[in-house]
């Protein structure tokens, strides 16, 4: 079992920046690959971007390239999703999640723990 817990949400304002934190616990962090993924009001839960358990790799979803950044520390069994330039269609409910030895690829059904979430609002 991985216990994921998100931190880092908030309020800011459109064209600010905001980093979100993922503190795993319970197995070898250095082993999965982790994900975050969104879901705003009235929408479906999307992909943002994804890192390998290696850290070797990343994707993102085409239209957050150049603005958000994901990244690991395995010494702190964290991952982080810096987030730039923000705009109000980011607000959403943000999820990190875990893969077992996942190559860091979009598909929600790979990830086999999930976070509680944490809220991110964009105001203009």
């Amino acid at each position: 079992q991985v216990r994921l817990v998100e931190s880092g949400g908030g309020l800011v304002q459109a064209g600010g920046s905001m980093r979100l934190s993922c503190a795993a616990s319970g197995r070898t962090f250095s082993s999965y690959a982790m994900g975050w993924f969104r879901q705003a009001p009235g929408k479906e839960r999307e992909f943002v971007a994804a890192i390998s358990y290696s850290g070797g790799s990343s994707n993102y979803a085409n239209s957050l390239k150049g603005r958000f950044t994901i990244s690991r520390d395995n010494a702190k069994s964290t991952a982080y999703l810096q987030m730039n330039s923000l705009k109000p269609e980011d607000t959403a409910v943000y999820y990190c999640a875990a893969d077992y030895l996942g190559l860091g690829y979009p598909r929600q059904d790979d990830y086999d723990f999930w976070g509680q979430g944490t809220q991110v609002t964009v105001s203009s």
